[in-house]
């Protein structure tokens, strides 16, 4: 094939194995799929999947890669690779979902998603991950453990409730479920310092997250789960994006006359920001007037509660987006004042249509 204008390797990754696909896109603008093959995933197999990509290439052109983001187990090679100065993109499962439903292919296996990534990356322009700041990933690392061990510590305080009220409770259980709720409680604690030195040593995140904080509803523990699941906000250019990254996307099925699915959200993105922006939801909805109305309006719009809070996560998520670029605190009158400043922008034309009207009559 000459006139070769792009080259991509697609990757879909699993636990052990690396499926990939060296792509090729030429004027006028046909694209093949050059060879496939399967490496290990590890350092190992990084090294030669990199062999063999820059023998498959083009010289003089760039080899791009592009890898569907799966659990942790696509982390290794995207460092290996970023270390190395190729660019690699990371799309989120329902980015690749909705591309491969144009794609004419009916058989699904890991070669034939490496093909289709492959493709992705020919067709589209991707944005080039970035490698994550240590102290976002540090953060990231130590808020799920946290939430992890939250989770366990609910587990067992709701098994040592049943056992306590059943009627012949073992008192030799009880003692070790409590003594796993201390160990957990210690270790809870434990976590939080460890986040509070962190960003007590980094001034600049300390006084964004501080300013996130004065958002009714949203703590400490939300802003931090946010910044560090978002790397920052790094790469994220809007507040549609975001949406798309925490898996807030609605979701509609419309289709003539037949077919009419109810709207939902696609759930494909991050579910720790999801899970995160639970319970600020049901706390803003509390206290503050306008996420309030909000929720009022969606639930007996829909009848279903949980679409009314769902709303209000992804006001409160994009919310703080806002508040993390533009370095300010929440102005609970914001709202307010954007309608006053729009009417005294309108004002002064409508008084010229009035003169205007009065001159012609």
């Amino acid at each position: 094939m000459e006139g070769i204008i792009k080259q991509c390797v697609g990757i879909d990754c699993s636990k052990d194995e690396l499926a990939v696909c060296f792509g090729q896109l030429a004027m006028p603008w046909l694209e093949s799929h050059k060879a496939t093959g399967v490496f290990e995933n590890s350092p190992k197999g990084f090294k030669q999947l990199l062999k063999w990509s820059d023998k498959l290439s083009a010289k003089g052109i760039a080899v791009d890669f592009v890898i569907e983001a799966t659990g942790v187990y696509h982390e290794s090679v995207t460092h290996f690779l970023f270390d190395k100065g190729r660019k690699i993109s990371v799309v989120l499962p329902n980015q690749a979902r909705h591309f491969a439903q144009t794609l004419k292919v009916r058989t699904v296996n890991d070669k034939e998603s490496s093909k289709m990534l492959a493709s992705f990356g020919l067709q589209k322009q991707l944005d080039g991950w970035q490698k994550p700041d240590p102290v976002y990933a540090q953060l990231k690392g130590l808020t799920r453990e946290h939430a992890q061990l939250k989770d366990e510590l609910t587990v067992i305080k709701n098994q040592k409730h049943a056992e306590e009220y059943s009627a012949f409770p073992v008192k030799e259980s009880l003692k070790r479920m409590k003594k796993r709720i201390v160990f957990l409680e210690d270790q809870i604690k434990e976590i939080g310092k460890n986040i509070d030195s962190i960003i007590a040593s980094h001034p600049v995140l300390q006084k964004k997250l501080k300013n996130i904080c004065t958002i009714p509803g949203v703590g400490k523990m939300t802003a931090v789960k946010v910044i560090g699941e978002t790397n920052g906000f790094n790469l994220i250019r809007n507040k549609k994006q975001l949406v798309a990254f925490a898996g807030y996307d609605v979701v509609t099925k419309d289709s003539g006359t037949s077919v009419h699915g109810k709207p939902h959200i696609s759930g494909k993105g991050n579910k720790h920001i999801r899970k995160a922006m639970h319970f600020p939801a049901l706390t803003s909805v509390k206290f503050d007037k306008n996420n309030r109305d909000l929720y009022e309006r969606i639930e007996a719009k829909t009848g279903i509660k949980m679409k009314g809070y769902t709303a209000v996560q992804r006001k409160l998520l994009g919310l703080i987006y806002v508040l993390w670029n533009k370095d300010e605190v929440f102005d609970p009158n914001y709202q307010a004042k954007k309608s006053n400043r729009q009417k005294s922008l309108e004002q002064p034309m409508l008084t010229a249509l009035t003169e205007l009207d009065q001159v012609c009559s």
